[in-house]
């Protein structure tokens, strides 16, 4: 498919589409030019095809399709899941007289902070040792924006999203397709914790964003990975890393390739492979590092704070019901220094890198020997 199809296939999914066999009137009298009135006829199909409703049966189709069949079970409920709150500047300008349909906008501030705190716990209670920064990306790559943008075309609610796009102002930033379908998923979150409790928005939650994999890996860079690990170990009080060269090949041609493994003690932290002993080191110190904040506890052994609301039907303060136990883990020092450099690239006065460290008679030799 090319540049223009796709285009063309990106912008007809974002087009609001109706039945004409749920219109009582098609086509409507708007549309048919009268030649008798002197005034200049303008209609526009899309504007049409926004201010009609959703037929009835393909919001309960909907609910169904989703598994929330008998939560939702008013078409009504869904149909305000489904209407971003900028439909109403469309709405007022053609229908001054009637009243304002029912938006997502209170339905999605609560869904958004019920997915913040779910994603949260989630993760947390999963990689303990994140570091803060790449837990808060990890957060956002499970429940941000664009995640709730393609759950929400995944579920079918293209189709069925009531928006009108508006512009950028000095005090409202612009409303485009994906940031209107993203209230959708949002909205349902807290349409299941209305009905149900706390625990059934919990599940649907897990259900739809947290059984997806998202690669941590690339979240956590290290500017200077060599010293953080030697922090790293000097803060868990375990020996200085050392590097040891453990295999290559090549040397002396053009194409050498080297394996080097940091080692505390005994242990074994991390390898590496490289074109030069610097650049294998680097990645070894690398891969130790994400080797332990990378750590997952094993799913039957995740507890999730959660778990001691009630799962009756109703809110945190009126459910009742049988609670789960949990038993709190020992916060870890999730922090890491990211590099012993600042901004400016230098490095901070008495500190010293991995290569630095090793000892000129013994290590030196163990690394760089064959």
């Amino acid at each position: 498919m090319g540049y223009a199809q796709k285009r063309l296939a990106t912008s007809a999914a974002k087009l609001a589409s109706i039945s004409p066999s749920t219109v009582r009137v098609f086509p409507p009298k708007e549309a048919i030019f009268s030649s008798s009135s002197n005034t200049p006829h303008f209609f526009d199909p899309q504007t049409w095809a926004q201010l009609q409703p959703q037929p009835q049966s393909a919001l309960t189709a909907f609910a169904h399709r989703i598994g929330l069949g008998s939560v939702l079970t008013s078409p009504e409920d869904v149909q305000q899941a489904c209407t971003h709150p900028s439909f109403l500047t469309l709405w007022e300008r053609y229908n001054p007289k009637q009243p304002l349909p029912a938006t997502n906008a209170t339905l999605t501030s609560l869904g958004n902070s019920l997915l913040g705190l779910f994603a949260m716990e989630h993760v947390n209670a999963s990689y303990p040792h994140l570091p803060t920064r790449v837990l808060k990306a990890a957060v956002s790559a499970y429940v941000g924006p664009t995640t709730c943008a393609n759950i929400a075309k995944e579920m079918g609610a293209a189709p069925l999203l009531r928006w009108h796009r508006l512009g950028n102002t000095p005090t409202r930033p612009a409303v485009l397709h994906p940031d209107a379908l993203s209230s959708v998923p949002r909205a349902l979150t807290a349409l299941v914790y209305q009905y149900r409790s706390l625990l059934s928005a919990r599940r649907f939650a897990h259900k739809f964003f947290f059984s997806r994999e998202v690669d941590l890996r690339g979240m956590i860079k290290f500017r200077d990975p060599k010293q953080a690990l030697i922090e790293t170990v000097s803060k868990f009080g375990r020996e200085r890393p050392v590097s040891r060269l453990l295999r290559e090949t090549g040397r002396f041609s053009n194409s050498p390739v080297y394996v080097v493994g940091v080692y505390s003690g005994s242990d074994e932290l991390g390898q590496g492979f490289g074109s030069s002993l610097k650049m294998a080191e680097y990645r070894a110190a690398e891969d130790a590092l994400l080797r332990l904040y990378l750590t997952r506890q094993p799913p039957e052994m995740v507890q999730l704070p959660t778990s001691t609301f009630p799962d009756g039907q109703g809110n945190v303060f009126e459910a009742e019901g049988p609670q789960a136990s949990y038993t709190p883990t020992e916060i870890g020092d999730s922090e890491v220094l990211y590099g012993s450099s600042g901004s400016t690239g230098q490095r901070a006065p008495g500190r010293r890198s991995l290569s630095e460290e090793v000892d000129d008679d013994s290590d030196l030799e163990e690394l760089y020997s064959t």
